[in-house]
């Protein structure tokens, strides 16, 4: 039986609320217009950006799906979720350079130019239902995690989570997404390493979980270890990632492409690394919890079974603060295409900056308030990781082929856009219906369908006006960004960010202090102790260059 939060959990998770949210205040005062609040002025460093990037393809899921593939077939769950490694290196290579010059500010925008202006509301809308799904799913997962270790109940839970987010990411914009998401990976990097070697020693180490799960090491065991599964899930997320909302933000947030360049490396490099960390311990967990009714509560249990009272609750915060990264991420981008290409373009196109501004927020909050609302649905569809492979196959995929397809293929047409979106939704709705026929085929099918379709356009007429306007779209793909427009950040605002991450880390470092105190003659709390430490001096370290950093208006920023 899986125990619950104590009252040193419930105070450890409040402090951190109220430092994020003071991150989100914060930085919404920098905030001037909406270019700043959807896309950071274009100048958010690549560093930062590769790290937020990371923290929004993750979430709650992966410590409740993903963790229920490490604890009921073992390591084949890295096999799974390092499928995000070929997916970012591709957009690093290939698409990083080609954001960054499209000159957007929201992730469909481009549409109009490329095919006309009645794809790009297609494109909008379907794309918005689809994110609205996505992320059902994922404000779902949290829910699961904080009913599972709470007395809450899981619509609470969900409520709860659902809130927190929207209220600092409509105060903050892009800014207050990224600069918590780089705190939140500090946080749960630091709440791992004291979970990953306290699970291993439980354990007894390999030969413990091999007694308990036989086979369990083998990194293509189980059902999801077939190659056919593997092959059609890493195309699948290949796609659906590079046509990511959030994952396109990011390469059109930075300076210049050479910085789109390094986030996207970045972002490969901590799939590769850090994913195994986190599946260590539902990946040991047989041995430490055999028999556990919801394998996909494997983490949690594991958590609340090893760490003390106050360090578990860092850790749910942690695993809360995945979440928030992956959503507030979510909100933001959805918010941008409301406010540009639905509000703006529909509505007002007359809009005044206020009218921009005022609206982005109210867009926030209500794609937010309908994020909320469809979680607590989400239950009826069997939970999380079947939910999200049938919204998947359903939507994903027919909405993004057309995307990343468009901007490398020129002579694609506007009605091959439209007819593989609709033609693919029509082949996952008749397959996915019908019992006899494999996920893997449904999605594979879906893919070949909408891709083959897409490609025949190049063969379909175009009017003069269509090409002319094609031709200049694509002219301005292959034109670098000129040294004009590649913006810096005001010396000011650089002091004021730095300062932002010094006070923190120094709280999180000092909460890590704290909740261990009752717990230093344990094992665990002098881990937590030290990880409180390690915090401590990374902001003292950070402060330092804070004292270095020029402060004067006119003078020259570093290097970002």
């Amino acid at each position: 039986m899986i125990a619950t939060l104590q009252t040193l959990d419930y105070v450890a998770i409040g402090v951190y609320m109220v430092i994020m949210a003071g991150m989100g205040l914060s930085l919404g005062y920098f905030v001037k217009d909406v270019a700043d609040y959807f896309k950071g002025g274009s100048a958010i460093p690549w560093y930062v950006g590769g790290i937020s990037n990371f923290m929004s393809l993750f979430s709650a899921f992966v410590f409740v799906a993903h963790a229920g593939i490490a604890y009921e077939d073992g390591l084949v769950a890295v096999t799974v979720i390092w499928c995000a490694v070929p997916a970012t290196l591709i957009g690093a290579f290939v698409f990083a350079k080609i954001w960054r010059r499209a000159g957007i500010t929201s992730p469909v925008e481009f549409l109009e130019e490329r095919f006309s202006p009645a794809v790009r509301q297609l494109f909008s809308w379907g794309g918005l239902g689809f994110r609205v799904l996505d992320n059902m799913v994922r404000l779902y997962a949290i829910g699961v995690f904080l009913s599972a270790a709470t007395p809450l109940g899981l619509d609470t839970s969900i409520l709860l989570a659902g809130i927190v987010v929207v209220l600092y990411t409509v105060v903050g914009g892009l800014w207050a997404v990224v600069m918590t998401d780089v705190v939140q990976f500090v946080v749960l990097i630091t709440a791992t390493f004291l979970l990953v070697p306290l699970s291993y020693e439980a354990a007894g180490g390999w030969a413990g979980i091999e007694a308990a799960r036989p086979g369990h090491l083998s990194y293509f065991g189980g059902s999801r270890g077939e190659l056919l599964f593997l092959a059609v899930y890493y195309v699948m997320f290949t796609i659906k990632n590079n046509g990511n909302w959030a994952f396109i933000q990011r390469f059109y947030s930075v300076r210049d492409e050479a910085a789109g360049r390094k986030m996207g490396l970045l972002t490969a490099a901590l799939f590769f690394i850090f994913p195994p960390l986190w599946l260590l311990p539902p990946l040991l967990a047989p041995a430490i919890i055999p028999g556990l009714d919801n394998p996909e509560m494997a983490y949690v249990g594991v958590a609340l079974q090893l760490l003390p009272a106050g360090i578990m609750g860092i850790m749910l915060a942690a695993m809360f603060a995945a979440t928030m990264s992956s959503l507030d991420s979510e909100y933001n981008v959805m918010a941008s295409v409301v406010t540009k290409d639905i509000y703006q373009r529909i509505f007002r196109p007359d809009a005044t900056e206020y009218e921009l501004m005022r609206s982005a927020r109210y867009a926030t909050l209500l794609v937010g308030g309908l994020i909320i609302g469809g979680a607590l649905f989400v239950e009826r569809f069997g939970g999380a990781f079947e939910a999200s492979k049938l919204f998947t196959g359903l939507f994903a995929i027919p909405l993004v082929i057309p995307i990343v397809l468009g901007v490398l293929i020129p002579r694609a047409t506007a009605t091959g856009a439209t007819a593989s979106l609709l033609a693919g939704v029509a082949t996952g709705l008749t397959f996915n219906a019908l019992p006899q026929v494999s996920w893997e085929a449904a999605t594979g099918l879906t893919i070949v369908v909408c891709t083959g379709i897409f490609l025949a356009s190049v063969f379909l007429p175009q009017d003069r006006g269509a090409r002319a306007r094609v031709q200049r779209f694509f002219e301005q793909l292959q034109t670098p960004v000129a040294a004009a427009d590649k913006p810096n950040i005001e010396p000011a605002f650089q002091r004021m960010l730095l300062l932002l991450f010094v006070i923190a880390l120094s709280c999180v470092g000092a909460l890590f202090v704290a909740m261990s105190a009752p717990s230093w003659g344990a094992e665990s709390g002098r881990m937590a102790l030290a990880g409180g430490i390690g915090c401590l001096v990374l902001a003292g370290l950070l402060f330092l260059l804070y004292r270095r950093l020029p402060g004067g208006a006119a003078t020259q920023t570093l290097d970002l």
